[in-house]
């Protein structure tokens, strides 16, 4: 099997750990790390991911959005890496050197999980009341909700949720609340577990490969 490279791992993970690694691009990654052929497409002989509405498919369309998927950009408001991440939000994460957090995109990928897995639990009652009720002309879903939490904070989620739509947020950019809400709806969000106490925390690269290699 050939080494595929610059692509995503898209199904047979079971956890975190797991998904974390598999949002990395595989450069020098070992060859047994590819994707499913049913999940693929072959296109003059490179092999392109197709990321569905999985929670891959999730994180990376809003990397796209938020910064074309670079894990290096500092935006003009100081905001960092591949999902432009608020030096404050990293600290409620766990995340103090925005130097290390930069240059380390398996670290990015499992601050976007644990980010995620807070602003469920802080909404997990939110998401129960709303998702398939439509406010403000969106439907709701599950995921529409974390990726506004992403962009608004899990505070403005819920007062634009609450007040049925009427206060809303728009950040520098003039993106709002309602727009990812539209955005991002009708991923499969499942796989991220509610956490109020989640950090983000890099699997070992080693301990993990040899495992996997072992299966």
């Amino acid at each position: 099997m050939p080494i595929l490279t610059g692509i995503f791992l898209l199904s047979g993970f079971s956890n975190k750990e797991e998904a974390i690694i598999a949002s990395v691009t595989t450069d020098n990654l070992p060859e047994y790390y590819s994707v499913k052929t049913e999940d693929s497409l072959l296109i003059d002989d490179v092999v392109y991911p197709v990321l569905k509405n999985s929670y891959l498919g999730f994180k990376e369309a809003i990397a796209f959005k938020e910064s074309g998927g670079d894990y290096n950009v500092i935006n003009q408001f100081g905001y960092l890496g591949k999902y432009q991440f608020g030096r404050g939000t990293l600290k409620l994460i766990g995340i103090y050197d925005t130097k290390d957090f930069l240059n380390n995109p398996a670290l990015q990928e499992a601050a976007f999980y644990a980010n995620a897995s807070r602003n469920k639990w802080i909404l997990r009652r939110d998401i129960k009341w709303y998702v398939g009720h439509t406010i403000g002309g969106v439907k709701i879903t599950e995921s529409g909700i974390l990726a506004a939490a992403h962009l608004a904070g899990p505070g403005s989620v819920k007062k634009f949720l609450r007040s049925g739509g009427t206060e809303t947020f728009s950040d520098a950019f003039g993106t709002s609340i309602k727009y990812y809400l539209k955005r991002f709806k009708g991923y499969d969000t499942s796989f991220v577990e509610p956490n109020r106490k989640a950090k983000a925390k890099v699997p070992k690269l080693n301990n993990y490969f040899t495992a996997l290699s072992e299966k």
